[in-house]
């Protein structure tokens, strides 16, 4: 839909931005369904069930607003949100292997139907399969920021690994962690787009910052949901990620502040990833504000997200940008 259809009012809702980016999510969809072909059956079923299982789309879309934020015309922005799409869902793939996982976005994960073996093979052809179609675009920058991305998105995976039932995992770890597993792609998404639309290096930059603040408030929002949503809302498991030993900010924050026995059950639980006692572990983080303090932090990017995109002249576009960061950290799931 034209820019022009959309609310043009104060507010925007999810459905000004279904009818503001339908058109383009279209063109990225085929673009995905055209390059997700192989000869191979496996990797198509593989990749096909998650790639198709109604996820966010958040990443590619990222590419399309930015791209039209910054006036782009062409055809490279659906090219390249697919390529973004591509990527993300390898990491999922091998996320979920590594993470033991048996539900993701409400489905069984493609490790648990097809085995480990296959989804890190597919995950690995989807990494392959991006770098491929970036090529097309034939931006040796956009193909240089994508490297370096997947190179961070990999080390992400690592220094997760490391924090593994760790409960002396620091803040600034964590923030390390996010950073490279989550917000560095959210961070390239956006600076695409910038880059397509051949704006200056300073709105470059500021794209790229709201990126990077968008997808910290995203992660941040979505460790406060295991511990507050339903699994139904969620997805997954609620706390999948205590046990799978993750200490993420609320679990942090709660040993930091929590008096002695609270800490020796938070620990505890990293330490084991037992999640008997999750009723409890969910006590003591609301009790130590643990909670409160990890949506502070997100509300707080969700501001520094906005206040980047004030360098862009009013559209449409810059509305859906405002209004994501602020769905970032409204959602419930």
């Amino acid at each position: 839909m034209s820019e022009a259809a959309v609310n043009t009012g104060d507010s925007f809702s999810l459905e000004d931005l279904k009818n503001l980016t339908d058109g383009d999510m279209l063109r990225v969809n085929q673009v995905i369904t055209d390059n997700l072909a192989s000869e191979v059956v496996l990797i198509n079923q593989l990749s096909q069930h998650i790639i198709l299982s109604g996820g966010k789309r958040l990443r590619p879309m990222l590419v399309i607003l930015a791209a039209r934020a910054c006036r782009y015309d062409g055809q490279d922005d659906a090219l390249l949100a697919a390529v973004v799409e591509f990527i993300h869902t390898a990491t999922l793939l091998h996320d979920d292997v590594v993470d033991d996982s048996d539900m993701r976005r409400g489905k069984q994960t493609a490790s648990t139907i097809w085995g480990n073996e296959a989804a890190v093979l597919v995950g690995d052809y989807l990494y392959s399969r991006a770098f491929q179609m970036m090529v097309r675009a034939q931006s040796m920058v956009i193909m240089d920021l994508l490297a370096n991305t997947t190179n961070t998105i990999a080390q992400g995976e690592v220094l997760q690994l490391l924090n593994i039932r760790d409960p002396n995992t620091s803040e600034e770890k964590y923030h390390e962690v996010i950073y490279a597993k989550t917000a560095c792609l959210f961070e390239a998404a956006s600076r695409i787009g910038a880059l397509l639309g051949g704006v200056s290096a300073d709105t470059q930059l500021a794209l790229q910052a709201y990126g990077k603040h968008l997808g910290v408030a995203f992660q941040l929002i979505d460790d406060v949901l295991d511990y507050s949503a339903q699994s139904d809302e969620l997805g997954k498991n609620v706390g999948d990620d205590l046990s799978e030993g993750k200490p993420t900010l609320p679990l942090i924050r709660a040993m930091e502040v929590g008096n002695d026995s609270q800490k020796a059950l938070v620990r505890e639980a990293i330490e084991t990833g037992k999640v008997d006692r999750l009723d409890e572990i969910k006590q003591v983080i609301a009790e130590t504000g643990a909670l409160q303090y990890t949506l502070d932090q997100a509300h707080a990017e969700s501001a520094a997200a906005k206040r980047q995109i004030a360098v862009l002249e009013e559209s449409a576009y810059k509305r859906a940008l405002t209004f994501l960061a602020d769905y970032a950290v409204e959602r419930s799931y």
